[in-house]
């Protein structure tokens, strides 16, 4: 059974950085695609960045290009997404999602993955 555990989490004020992580467990091939997603209180979940297939590619929402990095370690199993220059709108439960069968290109939605973490929250004040 896939898991995802998300940390990093924390507050920070608006110019910081943080690192969130995601390992998975219960699956040890590498998968199609996974992202971050985050949601703010009375808002939808959106999608943050995604990364395919061990990094042959990113995608990344408008709002965080070029303050946001998604990585992954394929050795730890690790999903990762370094967050600098940290703005108050940043302000969010940050989940963890993964897919191993089909992912499509482009902006992925939360119906197209199956597993999700628990999430993180991150604070950023101003």
């Amino acid at each position: 059974q896939v898991q995802l555990v998300e940390s990093g989490g924390g507050s920070v004020q608006a110019g910081g950085s943080l690192r969130l992580s995601c390992v998975v467990y219960g699956y040890t091939s590498m998968m199609q695609c996974m992202a971050w997603f985050r949601q703010a209180p009375g808002k939808e979940r959106e999608g943050v960045a995604t990364i395919y297939y061990g990094g042959t590619s990113t995608y990344y929402a408008d709002s965080v290009k070029g303050r946001f990095t998604i990585f992954q370690d394929n050795a730890k199993n690790t999903l990762y997404l370094q967050m600098n220059s940290l703005k108050p709108e940043d302000t969010a439960m940050y989940y963890c999602a993964a897919e191993y069968r089909y992912c499509r290109g482009g902006s992925l939605t939360t119906d197209d993955f199956r597993f999700w973490g628990r999430g993180t929250q991150v604070t950023v004040s101003s």
